[in-house]
């Protein structure tokens, strides 16, 4: 619009020519005589070359791959780290950047609409963290399982944990922050979270909150205030919510090709590469310093780390004539002295423990399947006792360890030999399963093991030898003895006249 203007001023009102003009303008008399000839004061458009990206091979793919992923819940789509190595491994030779450009530009003239704008945040050393789960999948003992995975990041230095779990409930919410405050090694003065059930029983007007009493009991234990979110408002604790994204790029896309003996071996494989991660990454606000750095900077400003919470759940449960409680579809069992009665259940992220007014009378292993029962032999030897016939058939006596098995197999050819048995299993509460197995271990190698035989080798490992106590005499030796191993031989020589 400028250069037509001052051609206009130059033919027009100070009367030059077109050569001129052409000489001071650098345009060509053709160009200034079209221009002069047009009424309207606009400045002709151009059309624009548009240089070739080395992108456009590959756009209709990249354009399909992101139609499909709009279609796809945001976890399962393809991040653009993902669809340059696709590309790449099918010739693509430009650099990831002009990838990002391509969907950024793609997504952009999709969407006609700018995105939303936020005001950015800033946190003191110490005074925060932001607590989020996410859903993921690994293969675990053989099966792909859905995980769910707890992320704790500190505000200030970006240090963050990650802890995968069967399930979102109390126990593991509890254990996830015991976890995460011994790796960081301190505890923030404040915690922001959204309106999640585990820790928001009801969400009123505001800021208004009726927070879960266990949940609230964690809190007094840590000394943390906690901060909830505002409804459907997950940018109020956007750093979290970005870690998971982030995390599911760089971590999680590495742990769901592995294949995991148990979430014991995930979850200390995750441990490792959070503290790689720390030593590798560089704080956003302070980029010359890394994210391990700074913790240490933000540890003096957190508050001591206790000893950890316990955090177990605790609900009645009725055990009934087998000796045996149902939780979540499994059965567990107890002491055959508390059938019928009602105990109280701890439930812990990977442990069961039943609690009665004397104390803890049983302790289980947690299992996530369904419809399996767990048994402890030694919780039903008092009924044995008054039922020998039981152990033919007995499920729980299927489980026995080894040694008694063969015991067993051995002393129910005899007659009365249940009886026998279960007398040897009664010396268990007495004298400890360990003292039993050696014992009926050194009566199966005599080859005919019997009930006496185990009794008397455990009697006499229990009696051990005699101390040895010295003798008070007035005897002195002046001479010491010497060892003499051809003496043996000189009696013999001696000895053969009795032949």
């Amino acid at each position: 619009m400028g250069m037509l203007a001052k051609i206009r001023r130059m033919h027009l009102r100070d009367h030059l020519p077109l050569r001129e003009i052409a000489r001071q303008t650098g345009l060509s008399r053709n160009t200034i005589r079209n221009w002069l000839r047009h009424k309207d004061v606009v400045e002709p458009q151009y059309k624009r070359l548009e240089a070739r990206s080395v992108v456009d091979p590959w756009a209709e793919q990249l354009g399909q791959w992101l139609r499909t992923d709009g279609h796809r819940p945001k976890r399962d789509r393809r991040t653009a780290r993902a669809m340059f190595e696709a590309i790449r491994a099918q010739g693509y030779t430009g650099s990831y950047n002009r990838v990002c450009a391509f969907i950024k530009r793609w997504r952009t003239q999709e969407s006609g609409k700018p995105g939303p704008a936020y005001v950015p945040l800033s946190f003191a050393l110490g005074e925060a963290f932001q607590f989020d789960w996410s859903t993921e999948y690994a293969f675990i003992g053989g099966l792909r399982r859905k995980l769910d995975v707890a992320h704790t990041k500190l505000c200030a230095s970006r240090a963050f944990w990650l802890t995968a779990y069967p399930t979102q409930s109390h126990e593991m919410l509890f254990d996830a922050h015991a976890r995460a405050f011994a790796a960081f090694g301190g505890v923030p003065r404040r915690g922001i979270y959204d309106n999640m059930k585990t820790a928001v029983d009801k969400v009123g007007r505001g800021k208004a909150r009726d927070i879960n009493p266990r949940f609230f009991a964690m809190c007094g234990h840590y000394l943390f205030e906690p901060d909830f979110c505002n409804r459907a408002a997950g940018w109020e604790k956007g750093r979290v919510e970005k870690n998971v994204l982030d995390r599911r790029r760089q971590i999680w896309q590495h742990a769901s090709e592995r294949r995991w003996k148990d979430l014991d071996e995930l979850n200390a494989w995750l441990g490792e590469q959070c503290r790689q991660a720390w030593a590798d990454m560089a704080n956003p606000e302070w980029p010359a310093l890394t994210i391990a750095e700074l913790l240490q900077d933000e540890l003096m400003q957190m508050l001591p780390n206790p000893q950890p919470f316990d955090g177990y759940v605790e609900k009645p449960v009725r055990v009934t004539s087998t000796a045996l409680i149902h939780f979540q579809r499994n059965r567990y069992s107890v002491p055959a002295e508390h059938a019928h009665a009602v105990l109280s259940l701890r439930i812990y992220p990977s442990q069961l423990r039943l609690v009665a007014d004397a104390g803890e009378v049983a302790c289980h292993a947690r299992s996530f399947e369904r419809d399996q029962t767990f048994y402890d032999f030694t919780h039903y030897i008092g009924v044995v006792d008054r039922k020998p016939g039981a152990l033919r058939n007995g499920a729980p006596f299927a489980q026995m360890p080894e040694p008694l098995l063969r015991l067993q197999r051995h002393l129910l050819k005899q007659a009365g030999g249940d009886r026998v048995m279960a007398d040897v299993l009664g010396a268990i509460p007495r004298h400890g399963l360990e003292a039993v197995l050696v014992a009926v271990e050194l009566a199966l190698e005599s080859g005919r093991p019997s009930g006496e035989h185990v009794m008397n080798v455990l009697a006499r490992l229990k009696s051990g030898m005699p101390p040895a106590t010295p003798v008070a005499t007035t005897l002195t030796v002046r001479e010491q003895p010497q060892p003499d191993v051809h003496r043996y031989d000189r009696l013999r020589a001696e000895a053969r006249h009795v032949d």
